[in-house]
């Protein structure tokens, strides 16, 4: 048993330093890449930190053992693709390098990219054939190689890719027939602009005629042939310019899109009406920082800024193809769900009332783009002109924990058990009190509730919209989903500090106790204010009434739920100096699971609580 034992461990050894080579390998490939391709905008490659943690564009697998994904979008680059670099990064899952001065032909070693799903490489100077067998990338998904010099034909291999969803070739010189793709997968396609001729094939004639439209193609329809427009359109000299005529198109279409995401496809369409340049290389070298990377601009001072540590880069071209969803009005404005050309899916807030000049803001932002916490919403970028604010940052799919708590469940979403809840309560603790300590103490939250915290991949609490509040104007109506969680100065002065922070801290321990809204109707349509209604339930000494009446179930959680009571009922006394800060909220949550082994333990739905009278008498008088 030793000698296996030992060959076991042998075995992990190897194993973990082959999974070290082919990382570093994949390392090595991408500065062989970068260092042989003149390009105009600085990337934070440096040799001596991990590729997979802090490089710019870089995605790797969980495992942190390979390259999966390179995402390079107007960066600059001019020339062709060296020979073996790129083709080196065998785990490659996602490339896109569009937007860029790229020249050359489709690169030979692509053929051993044999896990690529998503290929962007649109607005370039590619020329030459396309690939004459597509079938080496069985996982291609997505195509995008419009806006090129690309010519030939169509292979006829691209019939072979059975997960292709979307495929756009538009605006090259491609010629010859169009050959019958029978992709039952295919939801996207564009062959516009090119010089095909011939007849649609029957598996594309679902598309609409727009499609095909700028070729000498036909439609077959009852044994006659019917011509689809030409109406040739020159090669855009700018390749990240709309025209006004594309733009009037989208502003159609999202018409008939109807409510999902229109305001922010209409924000996007509006901030796109500006001249773009064509590359960062018309931008002044001192306007680059190794400590952001900024998009092309839409002019030397409006443009969309993404902080260092983001593992993608995206600009308001990617916005604008997004499929988006409203996912709320919160207390700064409208919030939106977007996903990207390769299924990145962020969040995008768009700011109302911001009371501050562009200075500032940009201040702000800084400020809080600068927090690294495992339990803060860590801010991806930000864009800021006289007309529209935005913040993006992550997504995340569980949802905050306000509908966690008081959304429908159901199949997917089951009522939140004590574990999660101590767990939600621990991390929005530590998030604050990071913030908290942030610039000398100056930085305030001022927005905390349960909308604004969500779950980090440990499942604690992780808080959201920090520092907005010190942006906005101090003129904009309150709004009352949030009137639950104002400290009671706040409510006459509308200016939050710490104490303030932690005051609306309590009230979201009180959230997560009681099940409760800070503020709901009762079937009389009696308004009730959660902490009012806790402190009369309290003082008729009825405190097991306080209780959710979900955890009321689970045994051995008494004494931990009372303790957190106390904790909250503490943090929103009305005097503010009589509150405790919160390094000490965090300490006294901590203590309540003394042993901190919150993964093993085991609730019970078929339990009942324990509450002792008397106990509760005792910890709550």
């Amino acid at each position: 048993m030793k000698g296996l034992s030992v060959l076991f461990v042998a075995v992990l050894l190897v194993a973990a330093r082959g999974g070290f080579s082919l990382v570093e390998s994949d390392k090595q490939a991408l500065l062989d890449f970068v260092n042989n391709l003149r390009h105009l905008r600085s990337l934070n490659w440096n040799e001596e930190v991990s590729v997979c943690m802090n490089w710019t564009g870089v995605g790797c697998s969980e495992d942190g053992s390979r390259v999966v994904a390179l995402r390079l979008p107007g960066v600059g680059f001019h020339g062709p693709i060296p020979a073996n670099t790129i083709g080196r990064l065998s785990a490659l899952q996602i490339l896109s390098l569009r937007s860029n001065g790229i020249s050359g032909n489709f690169p030979l070693d692509f053929v051993n990219l044999k896990n690529l799903s998503y290929l962007y490489l649109q607005f370039n100077n590619f020329s030459g054939p396309l690939p004459l067998d597509f079938s080496v990338w069985k996982n291609l998904t997505s195509v995008n190689l419009s806006n090129n010099r690309f010519n030939g034909s169509i292979p006829f291999s691209v019939s072979g890719l059975s997960k292709l969803t979307s495929l756009n070739l538009a605006n090259n010189s491609i010629s010859g027939q169009i050959p019958d793709l029978n992709l039952p997968s295919l939801q996207f396609l564009n062959l516009s602009y090119n010089n095909l001729t011939g007849t649609v094939p029957n598996s594309l004639q679902r598309f609409p005629g727009s499609v095909f439209v700028g070729n000498n193609v036909s439609y077959v329809v009852s044994s006659s042939p019917v011509s689809l427009p030409q109406h040739p359109i020159p090669k855009s000299k700018n390749p990240g310019k709309l025209s006004e005529k594309v733009l009037l198109g989208i502003v159609v279409g999202v018409s008939v899109v109807g409510a999902l995401g229109f305001g922010f496809l209409l924000l996007v369409c509006c901030l796109r009406r500006q001249h773009e340049e064509a590359f960062l290389g018309k931008l002044e070298k001192g306007d680059m920082s190794p400590e952001k990377a900024v998009s092309r601009s839409q002019d030397a001072n409006n443009r969309l800024v993404f902080f260092e540590g983001s593992n993608y880069v995206f600009d308001l071209e990617d916005l604008l193809r997004a499929s988006a969803e409203v996912l709320g009005k919160g207390t700064f404005g409208m919030t939106y769900k977007a996903i990207l050309e390769d299924a990145i899916t962020v969040v995008v807030k768009r700011l109302k009332e911001v009371g501050v000049g562009k200075k500032e803001f940009e201040q702000q932002m800084e400020l809080v783009g600068n927090i690294k916490h495992e339990n803060v919403v860590e801010l991806r970028a930000y864009y800021y002109s006289k007309d529209e604010k935005l913040i993006v940052s992550d997504y995340f799919t569980q949802g905050s924990v306000a509908e966690m708590l008081h959304g429908k469940t159901g199949e997917n979403r089951a009522p939140l058990d004590w574990e999660t809840r101590l767990r939600i309560a621990i991390g929005a603790a530590r998030g604050i009190a990071r913030v908290h300590g942030e610039t000398g103490g100056k930085l305030v939250h001022g927005n905390i509730k349960s909308s604004n915290i969500f779950l980090n991949s440990k499942q604690y609490g992780c808080i959201s919209d920090v520092g907005l509040s010190a942006i906005m104007s101090s003129l904009a109506p309150p709004v009352a989903r949030a009137a639950g969680y104002r400290a009671p100065e706040v409510v006459d002065t509308r200016k939050a500090a710490h104490p303030s922070d932690v005051y609306s801290f309590g009230v979201l321990l009180l959230e997560l106790l009681t099940g409760k809204s800070p503020v709901h109707t009762t079937s009389g349509d009696e308004i009730i204010h959660l902490v009012r209604w806790v402190h009369s339930v309290v003082r008729e000494e009825w405190t097991a009434e306080v209780f959710d009446v979900k955890l009321l179930k689970i045994p051995d959680i008494e004494e931990e739920m009372v303790e957190m009571l106390q904790i909250a009922l503490s943090c929103v006394v009305r005097m503010p100096d009589q509150r405790p800060k919160m390094p000490e909220v965090v300490k006294m949550i901590e203590g309540v699971r003394r042993n901190d082994h919150l993964e093993n333990r085991k609730s019970s739905e078929n339990g009942a609580s324990r509450l002792s009278p008397s106990l509760i008498e005792a910890e709550c008088s």
